[in-house]
């Protein structure tokens, strides 16, 4: 995923640089500005991997500044649900620890194809980057240690050793509250597809690649191996308004 991530990006960049040298054109934009809100499908995460709210000013008839901003759930690759066997809940066997990942970008985006005024397709490009805020959460069992000694307490390979003594894991709300953070940057590159038959809304999907880099290593199962970089795919579908 390294190596399309790296093609993708210098394809964009170039022509970004393209694009610069007609950034005066005389022309007027399709729109000044546009605000959408979505849902976020990524590689790292489950069904839906988190929300985005993206933000676009004009700068020239094809050219847009870029605010962007996506709160996004990665997974580890080997994390499956299991059902204790006291209580039939289900829990994730050998996580320690959730991780959120907070994205604030800046950026351009690049109008590829006008739509018509009243319908028709959009196709943009953008590039991105910002920094990666993670937020860590601990992963909560209730853990029977023996008749009577039940403790509500972060998953620790060594403290608790058998599956089998999991009753139930905590409201995600209570593990937040014991966040810790930690920080990192991240590049983005995308194209987005807009459509629809109104001059003032917009509906589209958006895909494209992220890469997150963080200052440090985030144990998410430590029985398994970890990582301090994140590279994924995502899809972006939002709905929004436009002047």
């Amino acid at each position: 995923m390294k190596k399309y991530f790296a093609i993708v990006l210098f394809i964009l960049i170039n022509v970004f640089l393209l694009q610069a040298q007609d950034i005066a054109l005389e022309e007027d934009p399709p729109y000044n500005r546009q605000t959408s809100y979505g849902i976020n499908l990524n590689s790292n995460a489950g069904l839906i991997g988190g929300g985005v709210i993206k933000h676009t000013r004009s700068i020239s008839s094809k050219m847009y500044h870029l605010f962007y901003l996506d709160v996004v759930n990665v997974r580890h690759p080997k994390e499956q649900r299991a059902q204790s066997r006291l209580s039939g809940e289900s829990f994730v066997p050998g996580k320690q620890n959730y991780l959120l990942l907070v994205r604030p970008h800046y950026g351009r985006e690049l109008i590829l194809f006008r739509r018509a005024a009243e319908q028709g397709v959009q196709v943009a490009a953008s590039l991105s980057a910002g920094p990666s805020i993670a937020v860590i959460a601990p992963y909560l069992i209730e853990y029977r240690f023996g008749t009577g000694n039940i403790r509500l307490e972060q998953y620790d390979p060594a403290r608790h050793p058998s599956f089998d003594q999991v009753i139930r894991t905590s409201r995600f709300g209570e593990s937040l509250s014991q966040s810790k953070f930690g920080v990192g940057g991240s590049v983005r590159a995308a194209l987005a597809f807009e459509f629809g038959n109104f001059r003032t809304n917009v509906t589209g999907v958006e895909a494209g690649f992220m890469a997150d880099f963080l200052a440090q290593k985030v144990i998410i199962m430590p029985l398994a191996e970890n990582k301090q970089h994140y590279f994924s795919i995502f899809v972006n579908i939002y709905y929004g308004s436009r002047n």
